[in-house]
């Protein structure tokens, strides 16, 4: 089967800032920051923030405005302020673009981190651009965690029957559409009741579509796409095609 990056109607409108869905009998909440909550836990999840990705361009030579750690801070710590309440939050790994992006964060960045990884309990799932996220700050490394009916982790698993529902990043998942005649393209969770992949959060990241191989393969049937706007999420009514 092949995921449909244009699926072709609507099951929510597109004036809906947060959706909820279930997830191997989880209720969870889409937010249109593209953060993922869990009410029952108190539990905020984002995946990729990718620090410092644009000082590690610069050290390659394209000179990037060097102001996406803070961008990506600043949208979290609306998230963290906006959403009651928060005991807990999960970075689904490639929380930093590169193993020294901790060491190049500014000290106001460095600063933030210390004070929320201190203030909640924080949970840094390891990725493969940082397989070691430890630093000054505080928080709990893990390769990924199991809580209920849920396991996160940075990279799904493919093949074989999963074991609880499923959240994952490390794709970037988008997805396009067309509206009134526009091409609307944009960050995109998916999931299918059972596997759920997080759009990446940091604001310097790019996006895989997911009508790519690498994400239709995951899924075989039933599978929503929820495609994140400047204020809205449109929820498709269907991603399978063929």
């Amino acid at each position: 089967m092949v995921l449909s990056s244009q699926p072709a109607a609507f099951l929510t409108p597109l004036t809906a800032q947060e959706h909820s869905i279930q997830l191997n009998g989880a209720n969870l909440v889409l937010r249109v920051s593209g953060a993922l909550f869990w009410p029952a836990r108190a539990t905020l999840v984002v995946a990729d923030l990718h620090l410092e990705k644009a000082s590690s361009f610069w050290r390659q030579g394209q000179l990037l405005p060097p102001y996406d750690s803070q961008e990506t801070l600043a949208r979290l710590t609306d998230e963290l302020r906006n959403i009651k309440p928060v005991k807990r939050v999960i970075c689904l790994g490639d929380s930093f673009h590169d193993s020294e992006a901790g060491n190049r964060l500014q000290p106001d960045s460095r600063r933030w981190l210390e004070a929320w990884t201190s203030h909640l309990e924080w949970i840094w799932i390891a990725g493969n651009h940082d397989p070691d996220p430890r630093g000054s700050w505080g928080g709990y490394v893990m390769e990924e965690l199991r809580d209920g009916p849920l396991v996160f982790r940075h990279q799904a698993q493919a093949g074989g029957v999963l074991n609880g529902g499923e959240v994952s990043g490390h794709f970037h998942p988008k997805a396009a559409i067309r509206v009134r005649g526009k091409r609307l393209t944009g960050p995109a969770f998916i999931e299918d009741g059972k596997r759920l992949i997080l759009p990446a959060f940091g604001a310097l990241t790019g996006g895989l579509d997911v009508s790519d191989p690498a994400i239709a393969g995951l899924f075989e049937s039933g599978v929503r796409t929820h495609l994140l706007g400047r204020r809205s999420i449109a929820t498709l009514s269907s991603g399978i095609v063929g």
